[in-house]
C-alpha cells in the first residue's frame, strides 16, 4: 500500500506546517490568541482561508477543492503539532461534515462558501446531561409547527466552539422516546437567534466550550437539515467518525512534538555531570514512547482511511479501533513525556503539560479508549472471529 503524499498533499502539508509554526513558535503567542473575543486567533483563521484549509472537504460546485480526509489529517496532525486552537474542527470537520452529507442544496450553497471564506464558523450542538457517549440519547425536543418550522426546547453541554459560532447544528428529538434511535432531527440555528442562550468557558486544553440552552427556538423550513423521517442519526454517527480520524491524526502531531522535546530535554539536562540521556534506561523509556507513537500513527492512517467506508459496521470497527489505541498511546507517552522532564514538565510556561492536556480531552472525545473497547467487543473485534 502507497502512503506516500501526492505533490497537491505534499503542498498542504508544507503551507500548513510552516503557517501553523509561525503563528505558534512560543507559548506567548497561543496565550494572547486565548484572550481574543472568540477564544482563537482571528488573523491565523484569516490565514487558514487564505491557504485554502477552510475548502479541503468541500465540493467545487461550493468554491471547495473537492479533496478527501487524507488532506483534513494533514491539516489537524499540524494543528496537533502546533497546538493550535482555531475552530477546525469544530467548523470544518463536525458543522461542516453535517453540511456535507445531510444538508440541502440550497442550504449548502448558502454556507459553505462562507465558511471557506472564513466569514462563518459552525458549532455542532449534540451533547446532553444525561447522553455521555451515545449520540442517540437526545431529550431536546423539536415539535413540528403548522406552516412547516419546528419549535426546539432543551439543553446542550459541552459544545466545541459554541460560544463563538455563528451558526450551531443542533440535534434534537422529533419523535419517539429518549434513547431512541429513530426520530432523531438536525436544525441550523442562529448563535444570537431568540431563545437561544449560552454561557461560554474555557477548557483544560486552552479551547472553549459553551452549555448552550433553547428555548422556543423557532426554526424555519429553510434551516431543516434533517426533518420528520429523516435519519439524523446516521449523519451524526459519520460525522463523528470522520472527526475521530481527525482527532486521531491531531494526537500523532501533539504525540510526536512531544517525543521530540522529550528526547531533546534527554539530550541538554545533566545530572552528575553528564546529559542524562545517556542513561539506558532513560534511552529505553523513550524508546517505547516512540513505539507507541508509531503504532499510533498507523491506526491514525487506518481511520483515516476508513472513515468514508460506506459500511457503517466496518467504518465502526476500524474507528473504535484507532481510538483504543489512540488514547491508549496518548496517555502512556504524555505520562513518561511528564516524568522524564520533572517538575519543568508540568509548568504553564513549557509545552509538555499542555501536549498532555490536549491529548488527554482527545481520549475523552467522543468516547474514550474503555468506551470503544467495549464497542469493538460488541461488534466482535476488529477482525470478527470464523464462524
Amino acid at each position: 500500500m502507497d502512503f506516500d503524499l501526492s505533490d497537491d498533499q505534499s503542498q498542504i502539508k508544507d503551507s500548513v506546517d510552516r503557517m501553523l509554526a509561525d503563528a505558534y513558535a512560543d507559548m506567548r503567542t497561543r496565550e494572547a490568541a486565548q484572550k481574543e473575543p472568540k477564544g482563537y486567533s482571528a488573523a491565523n483563521w484569516a490565514k487558514f482561508a487564505e491557504l485554502g484549509l477552510l475548502a479541503i472537504p468541500f465540493a467545487e460546485e461550493h468554491g471547495g477543492i473537492n479533496a478527501g480526509l487524507t488532506e483534513t489529517m494533514l491539516v489537524m496532525e499540524a494543528i496537533g503539532r502546533n497546538l493550535a486552537i482555531e475552530p477546525y474542527l469544530a467548523t470544518v470537520v463536525l458543522g461542516g461534515g453535517v453540511l456535507r452529507h445531510g444538508a440541502t442544496s440550497a442550504q449548502q450553497e448558502l454556507l459553505i462558501p462562507e465558511i471557506i471564506d472564513g466569514k462563518r464558523t459552525l458549532a455542532l450542538a449534540y451533547q446532553e446531561r444525561q447522553s455521555r457517549f451515545d449520540l442517540f440519547d437526545v431529550a431536546t425536543r423539536a415539535r413540528p409547527d403548522s406552516d412547516g418550522s419546528f419549535i426546539l426546547d432543551g439543553e446542550k453541554l459541552s459544545v466545541l466552539g459554541g460560544d463563538s459560532a455563528d451558526t450551531l447544528v443542533v440535534s434534537a428529538r422529533i419523535s419517539g422516546h429518549r434513547r431512541d434511535r429513530d426520530g432523531i432531527g438536525l436544525f441550523l440555528v442562529g448563535g444570537t437567534a431568540a431563545g437561544v442562550s449560552s454561557k461560554g468557558y474555557p477548557t483544560q486544553d486552552g479551547a472553549r466550550c459553551a452549555d448552550i440552552s433553547l428555548t422556543d427556538v423557532k426554526v424555519g423550513p429553510e434551516d431543516v437539515v434533517v426533518g420528520k423521517g429523516g435519519d439524523g442519526l446516521a449523519i451524526l454517527e459519520r460525522v463523528t467518525d470522520e472527526a475521530i480520524a481527525a482527532l486521531a491524526a491531531e494526537a500523532v502531531g501533539a504525540m510526536s512534538a512531544l517525543h521530540e522535546i522529550t528526547v531533546d530535554y534527554l539530550k541538554t539536562r545533566k545530572q552528575f555531570g553528564v546529559p542524562i540521556g545517556s542513561f539506558q534506561v532513560l534511552q529505553h523509556r523513550a524508546v517505547d514512547m516512540f513505539t507507541h507513537l508509531e503504532q499510533s500513527r498507523s491506526m491514525a492512517y487506518f481511520a483515516t482511511m476508513m472513515a468514508a467506508e460506506p459500511d457503517s459496521s466496518e467504518r465502526r470497527r476500524a474507528i473504535s479501533a484507532s481510538k483504543v489505541q489512540i488514547g491508549r498511546s496518548a496517555r502512556f507517552i504524555g505520562e513518561e513525556a511528564i516524568q522524564l522532564h520533572g517538575g519543568i514538565g508540568m509548568t504553564m510556561e513549557y509545552k509538555a503539560g499542555h501536549y498532555f492536556k490536549r491529548l488527554t480531552m482527545i481520549d475523552m472525545a467522543f468516547g474514550n479508549a474503555d468506551h470503544h473497547l467495549k464497542l469493538l467487543a460488541d461488534l466482535g473485534g476488529l477482525i470478527p472471529a470464523a464462524a
